[in-house]
């Protein structure tokens, strides 16, 4: 699955730089301008999903937290894991966004301990090169549901919707900062940054996935280690393998990616809600200015802790959301160029040729990826 993370990149890239024009350009979020532009059924089908998917989304992050401590310290990981849901969500409503950001961004260097468990462990680079340039590809049901699920997890709808209201959020929080299409002036500048911030932050996003899938493969894979249901069990099964630091080190990026990825989850099904129902939506405002935004907010995550108390098995949801975010980004994305070539909410910066071609391929892409799911699923 190597070769994934190399496939995927440039249309991450594409496709959140289009997300991104469109909340700086018009000055509204995604789902405010689907209801402005397509019929309500559209919309709330879309919304309506996202926000079963993060949900569940949560619960496997917030499970893997829990399990993640339980296994470093000791103790119950049920308590740990409404501790952690309680701390982001106490943190999203009471936090304004300029200083909870910057949590945020702070929180993206736990991910750095998964390339760092990498080179605690024997990889054999030369197969690893060969392997990522040449995959052995394979038409087994399997392996395509797989790929579904790792393309809905990099190229993921709830990443289209936090980037447009991300934004938003920046252009309120800066004197004078007006949406494109009233300050045109302002527009190199923005436009220039978006690019250069996206480029960045999806590569670094890809490298973090790289060595994930490449630690798994020659540690836990190599070894036999096949059926791993939590993320407490690949981090013990990484425990023997690969050593005492690798397990501290990959413990300890479930627990910093899992506090990184439970706000952006729960936000950006709050925005999508809130674009839907037009209700006020900023995690600069406070709780009682805008009380439905924050409950969305609050159910998401409080819905996620307590599906860790039921009998599922968080790598099991983790992997089918992320083929349930597969399925969906595919009508998102289509509703997404359409919406960046039109002037009515793009105005004169409608997204250029080799946009269109990326964005469009991305799509193309991944409704081939899922018809072929599909298609092997049935027979």
């Amino acid at each position: 699955m190597l070769w994934t993370v190399l496939f995927t990149y440039p249309l991450m890239v594409g496709i959140q730089v289009i997300s991104a024009r469109i909340g700086r350009v018009s000055g509204r979020g995604l789902a405010t301008n689907i209801r402005q532009q397509f019929p309500g059924w559209l919309l709330y089908g879309i919304v309506g999903l996202l926000l079963i998917a993060n949900t569940i989304n949560i619960a496997a992050d917030v499970a893997a937290m829990g399990d993640a401590l339980k296994l470093m310290i000791g103790g119950p990981r049920h308590v740990y894991a409404v501790f952690f849901g309680s701390v982001s969500l106490i943190l999203q409503i009471f936090i304004p966004y300029t200083r909870y950001v910057r949590v945020l961004k702070w929180l993206t260097l736990a991910l750095l301990s998964y390339v760092a468990t990498a080179f605690v462990v024997y990889i054999p680079w030369s197969q690893v090169l060969t392997r990522t340039l040449l995959p052995h590809l394979s038409w087994k049901q399997e392996y395509i549901t797989t790929v579904v699920a790792v393309f809905g997890t990099t190229i993921s709808p709830y990443l289209f919707f936090w980037q447009a209201s991300q934004e938003i959020e920046e252009q309120q929080a800066r004197p004078g900062a007006k949406p494109l299409k009233d300050a045109p002036d302002q527009a190199p500048a923005n436009l220039r940054r978006i690019k250069v911030d996206t480029t960045i932050g999806m590569g670094f996003s890809n490298i973090v996935a790289f060595f994930i899938i490449l630690t798994t493969a020659v540690t836990l894979n190599l070894n036999g280690v096949t059926d791993i249901q939590t993320s407490a069990q690949a981090a013990a099964a990484l425990r023997p393998l690969a050593g005492e630091f690798a397990f501290w080190l990959f413990s300890a990026g479930i627990i910093g990616t899992g506090l990184l990825a439970v706000p952006v989850l729960a936000g950006s099904a709050a925005y999508a809600m809130a674009g839907a129902f037009e209700w006020r939506n900023s995690l600069e405002l406070k709780l009682l200015v805008a009380k439905r935004f924050y409950g969305i907010i609050a159910i998401a995550t409080l819905i996620g802790v307590a599906l860790c108390f039921a009998p599922i098995e968080p790598i099991a949801a983790l992997y089918w959301s992320a083929v349930i975010n597969g399925v969906i980004s595919v009508p998102m994305m289509a509703v997404i160029m359409v919406m960046a070539t039109r002037p009515g909410v793009m105005g004169r910066f409608v997204i250029s040729l080799r946009l269109r071609i990326l964005g469009w391929l991305c799509t193309g892409i991944m409704a081939l990826a899922m018809v072929a799911m599909f298609w092997f699923l049935g027979g």
